[in-house]
């Protein structure tokens, strides 16, 4: 069975497509009953407040029917921003050499949180410099990442 975060993007990905800008990514955030759903969409041009609105009344109109999150939710739709949050090994692609922050789902070397230079991107995860040593790091494993401005 997907988790509904997999069901979301499955969702949506389609429908920011078919309006012509490109899906960055989701995120699912729970707080007891209540959940956030914010959805990341670019274009090269920039994207607007009416892409936004756009593509909120369209994911909107699909959730009211296919109900993808039990309960109330919250629903955000904007611009990766500067310090863009990475979702897909291609994305990470796109910022080799760029400094990143990630947080991971199980320890590692003792900590869950880092913040290095992206080195390469592998098949199956990233390498991060730290310190001047290098760290290997599962997609799977990656809880968040995003860029540093």
């Amino acid at each position: 069975m997907k988790g509904a975060s997999a069901v979301v993007d499955e969702l949506v990905g389609p429908i920011v497509a078919a309006l012509a800008l490109d899906f960055w990514g989701c995120e699912l955030v729970r707080q007891g009953k209540y959940s956030l759903i914010r959805i990341y969409i670019d274009k090269e041009s920039g994207i607007d407040i009416s892409d936004c609105e756009r593509v909120s009344r369209q994911v909107s109109a699909v959730f009211d029917v296919e109900e993808p999150i039990a309960g109330e939710y919250t629903l955000e739709v904007s611009s990766p921003g500067l310090e863009r949050p990475l979702f897909r090994l291609s994305q990470f692609q796109q910022y080799v050499g760029d400094e990143i922050q990630l947080r991971v789902k199980r320890p590692q070397d003792g900590r869950k949180n880092f913040k290095g230079d992206l080195v390469r991107v592998g098949d199956n995860g990233i390498f991060l410099s730290i310190d001047g040593k290098e760290f290997e790091f599962q997609h799977s494993d990656i809880d968040k990442a995003n860029l540093i401005y």
